[in-house]
């Protein structure tokens, strides 16, 4: 298992959360935000999602991986 934290900006509430941690969990991979510091920290299995496919699922639901 791989973990990254990503820096995402455009999240500000419980809905911004939900969505991004439901569209994680989709692909495969299990999510954390951290809306203070406008992170996300994301736990996946390189051997099935590549770090392409993670931000893509955040990017999807309209917020920004930076």
């Amino acid at each position: 298992m791989a973990q990254v934290t990503l820096q995402v900006n455009g999240m500000s509430c419980q809905h911004c959360v939900n969505a991004v941690e439901t569209a994680l969990k989709e692909i495969g991979a299990s999510g954390k935000v951290d809306l203070a510091n406008n992170a996300v920290t994301v736990d996946y299995d390189e051997s099935k999602i590549t770090l392409e496919q993670v931000k893509e699922a955040i990017e999807e639901q309209g917020y920004d991986v930076v």
